[in-house]
């Protein structure tokens, strides 16, 4: 059976150099991330606010840690004193309350914004147009230094119909490219695949993949 290490290093072998490599480490015991550390991984995602706060100070200190999953504005302090990134922004109020965090702690926050891809209605996020909004600096908050908005992220529909993975990739990718086109300054990751589908993102520009499964094996809850 192969080990947390010999995955990584395949995983390595096959992800082009330029894409980062997230761990999403969520559900495992600090144990296993251990394993992914002693393997040379640094890079590592939670998406519950409590599980990140208890984790970071068992693990080393030149951890980076990002947050990919739903942040509800109470937990900020939770999240926000230990993440380099916050890669799901998923809605105005949330931006706005991170940016007064931000300012309020003498910070400058990281953030990437989560567009709605897929069919489930049930995903959080933005739409094109909220997006290309927020970049225009409507309804952004009264001290938008505190932010540095740097790309986007978002997840595919759950399927296994690769052909609807691909249409949602070319959506976000379409977006990501019209942004960077623009010229905006420091706007460079785009966050998207997974364990099952990273392929396919890295293919439509990702410049950042987010794999659990295929590193750590199957959640433990």
């Amino acid at each position: 059976m192969s080990t947390i290490s010999d995955r990584l290093c395949e995983l390595r072998r096959q992800i082009p150099s330029g894409v980062a490599l997230v761990a999403v480490s969520k559900f495992h015991p600090v144990e296993r991330l251990m394993e992914a550390y002693d393997a040379g991984q640094r890079l590592f995602a939670e998406n519950r606010p409590q599980e990140l706060a208890a984790k970071v100070p068992q693990m080393p200190s030149d951890v980076q840690w990002h947050f990919i999953g739903h942040l509800q504005t109470n937990k900020l302090k939770l999240v926000l004193p230990y993440v380099s990134l916050v890669q799901s922004v998923d809605s105005l109020h949330l931006l706005e309350a991170i940016n007064r965090w931000a300012f309020e702690n003498g910070r400058v926050v990281d953030v990437l914004l989560e567009l709605h891809l897929g069919a489930e209605e049930t995903k959080q996020g933005f739409s094109e147009e909220e997006i290309l909004e927020i970049l225009r600096g409507e309804g952004r908050g009264s001290e938008p230094g505190n932010l540095r908005i740097r790309g986007l992220m978002g997840m595919a529909t759950n399927t296994d119909d690769m052909a609807v993975v691909e249409k949602d990739f070319e959506r976000i990718e379409t977006l990501y490219r019209r942004i960077k086109a623009s010229g905006m300054d420091g706007f460079d990751i785009l966050s998207i695949g997974m364990s099952g589908d990273w392929p396919l993102a890295v293919r439509h520009g990702a410049t950042m993949v987010r794999i659990g499964t295929d590193i750590f094996g199957p959640r433990e809850y």
